[in-house]
């Protein structure tokens, strides 16, 4: 029996699937058989992969290696008794700890929320008997039968349908709901176009139907989405990734220069023990023990700016990815249109009108283009009456907008009608129906009859081939009967067609004998109406986003379940193309078919270049984000739908939908938008950017301190000196300026033009050259200023204490004058408006009162070692401020008249 769940299901007639599964579709399997299957092939139901405990993510937390260097620092201090340092140095680590543990949002719960999916009742004939039970008990075989509304709970072959319509937008990414029958498919058949399958987790928008069940749980599409999504791997940002990297590199670094210290001091006699003290306090003040919480501020207050523009961060590293993104794959429905079904073009009496407006308001009007005349106007309304009447949808007005009740080409038909001047009410009044003839998919129409003033008469609406076959008269541009031109009119639907949008042919016949209303009397004699097109049509604001996205080198492409012809429509009208498609003014598209034909190799040469992907299934969509990220690319991938989930997984940023999304798409996602708008999407990549800058300036910021405490030490080692400051006073330093100074960075607004940059290539370095010689100056100013006044104030007759005070409050009020430097690598404080960023005014004096208290408080003199200094030692350390201040902006001017 397992074997058959490698059958090409939709490939085989209904007949054949029940009797390779041993089902008589009438009866269904009997008691004993389904216990058996159940045995065999397990419950219906998407095992949830397991999540690592609490416990094991907290410790997970000190599995740093800049952390273990803290931890045995701190064990070293307390087995030589100075408890202080020791209780300092670990209170460090275990803040940061915690701080990273309920930042940490990275626990996948995706698979839960597929499994939560599956979990439904399913209508179910077991032993001619018909019985509702928990889906979670289907097995292969089990005969399910569907009605509107219900959850398709396993993947079932159709055996038979009435007018049965699934929205499979959720696993297929097709806007339209699917017409399903018990036709077989073509074997190669995309997923989208099988048309007599259906398949878990999607629904069931009309009519009724009888499946038999060829695959449960793991087995089943929604299942196998469920192993891409366990698959896709989680990518680490830019920012974390050259976080690491320097984290290694300072490692080393510091274990080196430890050691050398400790070595160089012993082999001149100095005491073991204050040279191990030496190395704690070199390796704690290389350190920067504030860069975890300063991050994790900085991207946090960039989630709360993001939220403010419909952009909810779940994934704190998603804020600074998004900066860096370099390409934004979208999906159609939704996101990049209106998810509105609208007539954009008419034809009728031989003559065509454009139709303005866009979703279900019915705002717009429609204009003659050519060969209209005046006489045309009444069979356009005639036109339009036939789409309003023929319809089973209602446009609802609910709270100042409108809403639909039914099909969206319905709805569509419906308010080009109200655009026309016709109202629905009134004509049903004039026209009552009296009968119809309901779609179904062999037809490929729908027929209604109606009394009207002059007798009775039926409408018809479907496909143009169907509709035209029927007609043997068109009702010409005077509003009399003619011989239809059916050349023309196929010509028209195939312009209308290459424009993406989907044609619905109208026709109408007088009908003497309302009981002769059938499908035999509707055969021939039609009277040939129009042709309308309609399209979802792209969001008013998407194309200006997407011009500024180009602008910003960020590139955007459109993967779509939606047909080629329709994709590369909406891709022209978006403006999509770039330099390879300029020439020819229209989008080259990729469908799945031709992607699966494609090695690895030719999708990595073609996936640059190709804006717009069709028919693309969801191993596709993997594939392409996997291609993209092979080649260098920051990606972003936007989904709403199950079949989206895998690659908003693998993407380096996935972007859910918060209106039309699944559960399964927003927990794999690190972005949710909660109005579905690409517009939103570049709001947020303009405002990652701005994030990812103030922790560029912020990290320039801070790591002169860890460089110039580890200078300091390390000179004093070298020349056998005291120590200038101790270790808790270098933990003093770092985290109260990390919080007083450093974090008003974050509220830094953005730089103007941020958007008319290329984005940052994913190898450049953290730091240009630029950065690392201002670091390196103001580091070996730091040392100067520091070591250099410590030793004057020894020398003066100050006490240990109050020269080591000199020397922590010089390294504080360096990196206060220094904040101001670090507000733009390029422009001076004075240029972006001293008062632009009240915050690090506020930071400057806070900053300034700690260390009032830090100097003169007892308790703190006890605690850390310091001591009260006169006023002139404040003129000094303050000068020492200003000198570095002025220096960094003269180093600016120079850069600025080199460029």
């Amino acid at each position: 029996m397992q074997t058959l769940l490698d059958k090409c299901w939709h490939h085989i007639t209904a007949e054949k699937a029940a009797e390779l599964l041993d089902v008589d579709t009438e009866k269904g399997l009997d008691v004993f058989e389904t216990e058996s299957r159940l045995k065999d092939f397990g419950e219906n139901v998407i095992a949830s992969k397991k999540t690592q405990p609490a416990w094991k993510r907290f410790l997970l937390q000190f599995h740093q290696p800049l952390i273990y260097i803290l931890i045995i620092s701190g064990i070293i201090t307390a087995a030589l008794g100075e408890w202080v340092d020791s209780i300092v140095i670990l209170g460090v680590v275990l803040v940061n700890a915690v701080t990273g543990f309920f930042q940490e949002l990275k626990a996948v719960r995706a698979l839960s929320a597929l499994a939560s999916s599956m979990r439904v009742q399913a209508t179910v004939i077991r032993g001619g008997t018909k019985q509702t039970m928990d889906a979670s008990q289907l097995v292969p075989g089990d005969v399910v039968l569907l009605g509107s509304g219900d959850k398709i709970p396993a993947d079932m072959r159709i055996v038979q349908s009435w007018e049965l319509r699934v929205d499979e937008s959720t696993l297929t990414g097709e806007s339209i709901p699917t017409n399903k029958n018990s036709n077989e498919s073509p074997k190669d058949a995309v997923l989208a176009d099988r048309h007599g399958m259906a398949y878990a987790g999607t629904i069931v928008s009309y009519g009724q139907g009888r499946g038999v069940v060829v695959a449960t749980g793991g087995n089943t599409e929604l299942g196998r989405i469920s192993g891409l999504v366990e698959s896709a791997q989680d990518i680490m940002t830019p920012l974390t990734r050259k976080i690491a990297h320097f984290s290694h590199i300072l490692l080393v670094a510091i274990l080196f220069l430890a050691g050398f210290a400790f070595v160089f001091g012993v082999l001149r006699d100095e005491p073991a023990t204050e040279m191990l003290m030496a190395a704690v306090a070199l390796a704690v003040g290389a350190i920067p023990e504030g860069l975890p919480a300063a991050i994790t501020v900085i991207l946090a207050l960039g989630v709360s700016r993001m939220a403010e523009k419909r952009a909810i961060i779940r994934k704190l590293p998603a804020v600074e990815t998004l900066g860096g993104t370099t390409v934004i794959c979208s999906d159609k429905t939704g996101t990049l249109t209106r998810n509105e079904m609208t007539v954009q073009a008419i034809y009728c009496g031989q003559a065509s009108y454009a139709v303005s407006g866009s979703g279900y308001d019915t705002e717009g009007v429609i204009t003659p283009q050519n060969g209209a005349t005046r006489e045309s106007e009444t069979v356009l309304q005639e036109c339009l009456r036939a789409g309003m009447l023929c319809n089973d949808a209602d446009l609802k007005e609910s709270e100042g907008k409108t809403t639909i009740q039914g099909d969206p080409t319905e709805a569509a038909l419906l308010v080009a009608a109200a655009k026309g001047g016709l109202d629905q009410a009134t004509e049903s009044r004039s026209h009552p129906r009296v009968s119809a003839i309901p779609f179904e998919s062999d037809l490929q129409y729908m027929a209604t009859l109606h009394k009207g003033p002059d007798g009775h008469i039926a409408y018809m609406k479907g496909a143009v081939e169907v509709i035209l076959a029927r007609c043997n008269a068109a009702l010409g541009p005077d509003g009399t009967s003619a011989t239809p031109d059916k050349n023309e009119i196929n010509d028209t639907q195939i312009t209308l067609a290459s424009k993406g949008l989907r044609v619905l042919a109208l026709a109408r016949k007088r009908i003497a004998d309302p009981d002769s209303f059938d499908k035999h009397s509707l055969e021939s004699n039609m009277e040939f109406l129009g042709l309308q097109g309609m399209i979802d049509p792209p969001r008013t604001e998407v194309k200006e986003a997407i011009n500024n996205c180009h602008r910003a080198g960020v590139d955007v492409k459109m993967i779509t379940g939606d047909h080629a012809v329709t994709a590369q429509a909406i891709g022209n009208m978006l403006g999509l193309e770039r330099s390879e498609c300029v020439k020819s003014n229209s989008c080259r598209v990729l469908t799945g078919r031709e992607i699966a034909d494609m090695s690895d190799t030719e999708l990595m040469e073609d996936v640059r270049e190709v804006s717009v992907f069709a028919r693309v299934s969801p191993e596709q969509k993997l594939r392409l984000v996997m291609a993209l990220q092979s080649q260098g690319e920051i990606c972003a991938m936007t989904g709403d739908g199950v079949n989206d989930s895998p690659a908003l997984r693998q993407a380096n940023i996935g972007i859910a939908m918060g209106q039309s999304g699944t559960e399964a798409a927003k927990e794999a996602a690190d972005m949710v938008l909660t109005d579905d708008n690409f517009a939103t999407i570049e709001a947020a990549v303009e405002e990652g950017r701005g994030v990812f800058a103030n922790l560029t300036k912020f990290i320039a910021w801070t790591l002169p301190t860890n460089a110039g405490e580890g200078l300091v030490i390390l000179a004093a080692i070298l020349f056998g000196a005291t120590l200038p400051i101790l270790p808790v006073q270098i933990l003093w330093i770092n985290m109260t300026t990390a919080g007083s100074l450093g974090m008003m960075l974050a509220f830094e607004p953005k730089e103007k033009g941020i958007m008319n940059r290329p984005p940052r290539r994913p190898d450049k370095p953290l730091w240009d050259k630029v950065i690392i010689r201002r670091v390196a100056m103001v580091s070996l100013l730091l040392l100067a200023s520091a070591f250099g006044l410590f030793k004057l104030e020894v020398l003066t007759g100050a006490t240990i204490e109050e020269a080591r005070t000199m020397a922590v409050n010089v390294f504080v009020a360096v990196e206060a004058f220094y904040l101001f430097n670090s507000r733009s690598f390029e422009r001076s404080p004075f240029d972006l408006g001293i008062m632009s960023n009240p915050w690090v005014i506020g930071g400057f004096l806070f900053s300034f009162l700690l260390q009032l208290a830090y100097t003169y408080v007892p308790f703190m003199n006890t605690v850390f070692g310091s001591a009260p200094i006169s006023l002139f030692g404040w003129f000094k350390v303050l000068a020492c401020g200003v000198i570095v201040f002025l220096l960094v902006e003269m180093d600016k001017r120079r850069d600025a008249r080199r460029q």
